[in-house]
Order: C-alpha cells, then sequence, then structure tokens
C-alpha cells in the first residue's frame, strides 16, 4: 500500500470509530439514567479497573499499555460529563501534583475546583458542593502527609479511590542556566531534589513557595529566575524545561486518595484503610494487630498521630490488603473491635493507581 492507500484505510477505521465510540457513550448514558433513578453513585471505581485491565488483556500492540490507558481514560472522562456535571475538588492550586492526580484519574472532561487546604476539600465534598475530593496522603521520599491523616477523626467520607502519581520533579526557567539566581521551590520538592540543587546550582538563592504551581508563576515573572515544578506547571505558565527528572530518587512517587460517600464493591485486588484508638495498656497494639496475623491478612501500612483529645492519646492509620467485605478481612475487623476502644473503616477500594 502507498501513503494515499494508508490515510483511506485511515479515513474508513475513524469513521467506524466515531461510531463506535457514540455507540459506547449511549450504554454508558443509559446505565447512568439506572444508576441515578437507583441513588447510587456515578462514578464506580471498581468498574473503571474492570475495564482498564480488560483492554490491558486485549491489547496485542504497537500501542503501549499506558498509552492506551490514557485514550480509555480521556474516553471514560468524556462519558462521565454527559452523565452527570461531576465537580472534583483537589488540593489546589492549579497544576500542581494534586491537579495532575486527578486529572490522571478522571481525564480532562469533567470540572475541578481548586481549594487551599486539605480541609477544604473535605468540606467541599462533604457539603455536596463537589462529587469527589483529591488529597495527598503520603510521599515514597518525605513521608506521610499529617494533616489529610488528621481530617478522618471528623470526618465521615470515605476513600473510595486512590492514585499513585510517579513525581517527575523539573528545572524550569525561561533563562539560560548560567543566567539563574533565584531558585524558587516548595519545600516538599526541595527535600527531593535537595542532593541536585546542591550539585548543580550550589551558589543560588532559595526562596521557598506555598505550592509548586506559585514557584513557575513566579520564575514565569521573575528574570534570571527559575523553580522546580512539575511538567503540568511548566505548561500552565509557559516556562521552558531545562532539566527532567532531577528528584534525588528516581523511583519518587505520591499516593492520593480519592475522597467520596460510598466505598466500592470488591473487586478481588482491594485495600482497606482503618483508623484505629486502642486501649491505654501494655502489648494493647501487639494484641491489636495480632487479628491480622491470624487471618492471614498483610499490612501494607501502620502510621500513629496524637488524637489532639487527651495527651499522650493516638489514634492509629492502618493499610491491609483485601476488602471490608472479604470473609478473613471482616472477621479480623470484628476482632481488633475487642482489643480497641473503637474501630474505624475508612474505605475499601482498588488496590491499583
Amino acid at each position: 500500500m502507498n501513503i494515499t492507500e494508508h490515510r483511506k484505510a485511515i479515513d474508513r477505521l475513524d469513521e467506524k470509530i466515531v461510531r463506535l465510540l457514540n455507540e459506547r457513550t449511549c450504554h454508558v448514558l443509559a446505565i447512568g439514567e439506572i444508576k441515578l433513578k437507583a441513588g447510587e453513585e456515578i462514578y464506580a471505581p471498581h468498574r473503571e479497573q474492570a475495564v482498564l485491565e480488560r483492554i490491558r488483556r486485549l491489547n496485542k500492540g504497537p500501542i503501549t499499555n499506558e498509552s492506551l490507558r490514557a485514550i480509555y481514560r480521556e474516553i471514560m472522562s468524556s462519558a462521565l460529563s454527559l452523565e452527570k456535571r461531576l465537580t472534583i475538588a483537589y488540593f489546589g492550586p492549579e497544576a500542581t501534583f494534586t491537579h495532575q492526580a486527578a486529572i490522571r484519574k478522571f481525564g480532562s472532561s469533567l470540572r475541578y475546583s481548586p481549594q487551599k487546604t486539605i480541609a477544604d476539600v473535605f468540606a467541599e465534598v462533604s457539603k455536596r458542593r463537589a462529587d469527589y475530593g483529591v488529597v495527598p496522603v503520603e510521599n515514597s521520599t518525605e513521608g506521610v502527609v499529617t494533616h489529610t491523616l488528621d481530617m478522618f477523626v471528623d470526618s465521615d467520607l470515605k476513600i473510595v479511590a486512590q492514585i499513585i502519581l510517579p513525581v517527575q520533579q523539573c528545572l524550569i526557567s525561561n533563562a539560560p542556566r548560567s543566567r539563574i539566581r533565584k531558585l524558587f521551590v516548595h519545600p516538599q520538592s526541595l527535600a527531593q531534589c535537595r542532593a541536585w540543587i546542591q550539585n548543580n546550582l550550589p551558589h543560588v538563592e532559595i526562596i521557598e513557595t506555598s505550592s509548586n504551581a506559585r514557584s513557575a508563576e513566579l520564575a514565569a515573572r521573575e528574570k534570571d529566575s527559575a523553580a522546580i515544578a512539575g511538567l503540568l506547571a511548566a505548561e500552565r505558565y509557559k516556562v521552558r524545561v531545562l532539566e527532567y527528572d532531577i528528584q534525588d530518587n528516581i523511583a519518587n512517587a505520591t499516593r492520593f486518595l480519592v475522597l467520596g460517600r460510598q466505598c466500592s464493591p470488591p473487586t478481588g485486588n482491594d485495600r482497606t484503610s482503618l483508623m484505629v484508638s486502642i486501649r491505654h495498656k501494655v502489648g494493647a497494639l501487639h494484641h491489636a494487630l495480632a487479628a491480622f496475623r491470624r487471618n492471614r491478612i498483610n499490612l501494607t501500612k501502620i502510621e500513629s498521630r496524637p488524637s489532639k483529645r487527651k495527651a499522650w492519646e493516638y489514634f492509629f492509620f492502618i493499610d491491609c490488603d483485601g476488602h471490608k467485605e472479604d470473609r478473613r478481612v471482616a472477621k479480623a475487623i470484628k476482632e481488633l473491635s475487642k482489643e480497641c476502644n473503637f474501630v474505624k473503616v475508612l474505605g475499601s477500594y482498588p488496590n491499583t493507581d
């Protein structure tokens, strides 16, 4: 086949693809109507994960699985926007890594609402001004985001999904590196890139900012300055990328939580998050955690936080494999309740990004 014949074949395929996409969307809209009449949530993380897993198995190439996933993310985002005008609140401002994570999960067709604080994200979803919220919970280099954990103490919101975002820190500037005199950087990004900065920009003035987006904004405005930020911020504020992947740990990633009001059904590969308060006695934590060992459940995280209600009283945040409706997990939670002052299930959700 020559170029003209290939292009004619592509045109015919595009015609079929457009027709099939619209046919697919009609089925999605019909399902959405049924859900709305039943009072169910439109967004279904368990179904989303099943679709993405199925297309991965169907894929024979040459399109990569990651590219196909991105294509389907936008297909599903478009359908969601037609089913209902969904609003996603996120810890802002615009063009931060949290914003990037939200788009990775929900696509570009929905309405996004940046919030000044993590507490504001919780409030927007609780008051139904937003359908879902996205907040950071931990970074593989710098550890847990304590404010997010603390918010769960008094909140009735559930964790309905998680997002694992590889964090690509970039040096961005509209000036050559030799002329850079100021470096705008958020404290988290500074911690993640400290060695690189010392080795490559040892004499620049470091100015801490409130967000990566703010860093990019200042770098765009001030002469002979640079910022450390992500690609979304560089694009948003039209600042050139001088260096990619300057984080000290190449495996640097941040985990984000999606907040909602209803937990997803089991998928067969889930994670459950719990918050517990143990009794103040010798061996209390050991006896509480034994419930997971007896039921052969893997713990993936345990974090303590002061209760802020009584001196030296702590809450423990626990992540484990499995869904709260799984027989062994349900049994472990029941046993855990006997050893603790209280047990709160924060959510069960697909154990993927």
